[in-house]
């Protein structure tokens, strides 16, 4: 697995902007602790994490090859449900 990388973080308030699922070249790891999310795609992803009980982390960006952090299950076993894509973030 690559070396976790945290490349742009966004709002929470973004992630509400959430949209489709993150193309099946986007694949996540969860634990209690800890969400790995990586990228093998082409292109870099903007993305976020859904959780059963609908609560929101914000959105990051991950170029190719490189994997980002998120919240894992915690010890309410909270799972994520999928990764989704936000819009990407203005330059």
């Amino acid at each position: 697995m690559a070396a976790a990388a945290l490349l742009t973080q966004t709002s929470g308030a973004e992630a509400a902007a959430w949209g489709d699922p993150a193309p099946s070249c986007v694949q996540y790891s969860t634990s209690w602790r800890y969400t790995f999310v990586t990228n093998t795609c082409a292109a870099s992803q903007h993305v976020t994490v859904e959780y059963r009980d609908g609560s929101t982390v914000p959105c990051r960006t991950a170029a190719p090859g490189d994997t980002v952090t998120f919240p894992g299950d915690g010890t309410g076993d909270n799972r994520v449900r999928a990764v989704i894509l936000c819009a990407t973030p203005s330059a």
